[in-house]
């Protein structure tokens, strides 16, 4: 391993004579890391979202029946405001509801002008203390004359974290089982070099070389694979959630407030644990097939 120069030529030259090996071997790795992108870029948004939806779990928005008097509104309002929890509220009146909705279908916004009537009710929003005073409120809302609904996130929230958690879970079990067979693939790769140039490495072993100075050519080879590999899937996972994002981050962001993770940014850091993911994998499964050789 003193001898990067000589370790990086012998190592590409192996890989030169077995290119049927080591690009079946960069086909595997990547394919791998490319099903771990993707379950990456689903977990990282998904808290994102949940996170957004959190920051909102002190807002309620209680909607009133349709037709309710200015008299019942009115008093209402009064027994929401005096609520334990309940630091402030704040009247939407349907022409403001539909105002805001036009602004959130944006260039779709238009639909909604030629409507016979306005369809949505009047509503109150309410901000609360924490997320106790939130349920409690909840429930006790849907008690007062005049309110119809009450809607905020937590169920959304719940939802979400249950999500998250099984994305979280599935990515470790998906990841732990492709990055065996990855090490396995690597290994048999380095394994049948290492059957090519026993004759070689035996002549090496006998004029004195040492395990390490014959380890190195191919622990090389399986680094760069893991290289190649990682920069492949990260330029394919790029392409795929952009592609994602172009298509359908306006329609999520207008619908749900909120906004999915950029493209550059998420996939720098995708690149930075596919290269570790990689390299490691290339070490492992070159040690792994090189000492059994050595051993005997």
């Amino acid at each position: 391993m003193s001898r990067p120069g000589y370790n990086l030529k012998q190592a590409f030259s192996q890989m030169g004579r077995n290119k049927g090996m080591y690009f079946t071997s960069v086909l595997a790795i990547t394919a791998m890391m490319l099903i771990l992108g993707l379950f990456f870029v689903a977990f990282v948004n998904v808290n994102l979202f949940a996170a957004t939806i959190e920051s909102d779990y002190n807002v309620l928005q209680v909607y009133l029946k349709e037709n309710v008097k200015e008299k019942t509104a009115a008093k209402a309002r009064e027994t929401v405001e005096t609520m334990p929890g309940v630091e402030h509220l704040e009247y939407v009146s349907s022409d403001e509801a539909l105002d805001t909705l036009q602004q959130r279908w944006g260039d779709n916004g238009y639909l909604l002008e030629n409507l016979p009537e306005n369809p949505l009710p009047q509503s109150f929003t309410v901000y609360v203390s924490d997320k106790e005073a939130a349920n409690r409120v909840a429930n006790d809302v849907l008690e007062i004359k005049g309110v119809d609904d009450v809607v905020y996130y937590q169920d959304t929230i719940e939802k979400l974290a249950k999500l998250s958690h099984f994305i979280e879970i599935g990515s470790i079990v998906v990841m732990a089982f492709l990055v065996i067979v990855s090490i396995i693939i690597v290994a048999n790769t380095i394994k049948l070099t290492v059957f090519n140039r026993e004759k070689e490495i035996g002549i090496m072993k006998y004029l004195g070389a040492t395990d390490w100075f014959v380890r190195a050519p191919f622990i090389w080879g399986g680094i760069i694979v893991g290289m190649i590999s990682a920069g492949l899937a990260a330029g394919l996972t790029y392409l795929i959630y952009s592609k994602v994002t172009e298509i359908i981050g306006e329609d999520i962001s207008r619908i749900l407030s909120v906004t999915v993770v950029p493209a550059d940014y998420l996939t720098y850091n995708v690149l930075i644990i596919f290269l570790c993911i990689g390299v490691s994998i290339g070490i492992c499964g070159s040690i792994i097939s090189i000492r059994r050789f050595l051993d005997r």
